[in-house]
């Protein structure tokens, strides 16, 4: 909330990345306020968030499209700050408002039919041989539709695109001093971008992996709720946390080092 309304009061502040750097600050507040819903259910009766039912379907819905949402938004602030680095300055004019703002549409929209999936049919409160054993009343092969492309979409393009920064500013470092030229600047924006990147890096793969662990290991087991109660759900509300710490850890890092 700190961050919504800092940048929506702070008119400097109205570029193109920060209504990305906005949006995410939103589907994180999405994502605290749908896993507030989920843990409020587990506390209040158990049984549903273990066994499924249909109270669950929604709230379910709605953390995966949280989520979805969250994965897109650090996609899309990464694609742009490639973009801003990696051609001239003209660039930094042609990712527009206009082209924030249908990224961050068409991100939800995404989210949203994605994540909804199963509330339009794509479940199995009807069907027990493909229920899943963590996530019922999801669908196995939902969740691995899920789960597989967009966490590697969450490891792999950013880890590509800072590593990319890195190397660009790196050349440009090099030419300068090939000038004899100073390159501080440089120098510094490195570092930064060293940092700042490897520490939203290690966040995803701390955040998404037990989840995506978790989504192997339910597509690979077929034994019932009774044998693995209660360490494999103990496993799959760590996991929910471990999302959770995201939802901290992106104002910090997208916003507090906003030079990187």
């Amino acid at each position: 909330c700190t961050v919504i309304f800092t940048r929506l009061a702070t008119r400097d502040l109205h570029k193109p990345i920060s209504i990305l750097f906005c949006n995410l600050a939103v589907s994180d507040l999405f994502t605290s306020f749908s896993g507030f819903w989920i843990s409020m259910l587990f506390i209040t009766n158990p049984d549903i968030t273990i066994f499924g039912s249909q109270d669950m379907l929604a709230p379910y819905s709605l953390y995966t499209t949280s989520i979805l949402s969250t994965i897109y938004n650090l996609v899309s602030i990464a694609i742009e700050r490639y973009l801003a680095v990696a051609e001239s300055m003209r660039t930094r004019f042609r990712v527009a408002r206009n082209h924030s703002i249908a990224v961050v549409f068409i991100n939800w929209v995404l989210a949203f039919f994605l994540g909804c999936l199963p509330l339009m049919g794509w479940n199995c409160l009807h069907a027990e041989s493909n229920v899943s054993v963590l996530y019922s009343p999801f669908c196995v092969n939902y969740l691995v539709f899920i789960a597989m492309p967009n966490v590697a979409v969450a490891f792999l393009v950013p880890l590509f695109t800072y590593l990319r920064i890195i190397i660009i500013l790196r050349k440009r470092k090099l030419r300068m001093q090939a000038c004899g030229q100073a390159t501080g600047t440089y120098k510094s924006a490195e570092t930064q971008v060293a940092r700042t990147s490897i520490s939203i890096w290690l966040l995803a793969l701390v955040s998404y992996a037990p989840f995506l662990a978790g989504v192997v290991f339910d597509a690979a087991n077929r034994r019932c709720h009774g044998e693995l109660y209660p360490g494999a759900y103990i496993f799959r509300n760590c996991t929910a946390v471990l999302i959770t710490i995201t939802c901290l850890g992106n104002p910090l890092l997208y916003t507090l080092r906003l030079r990187a």
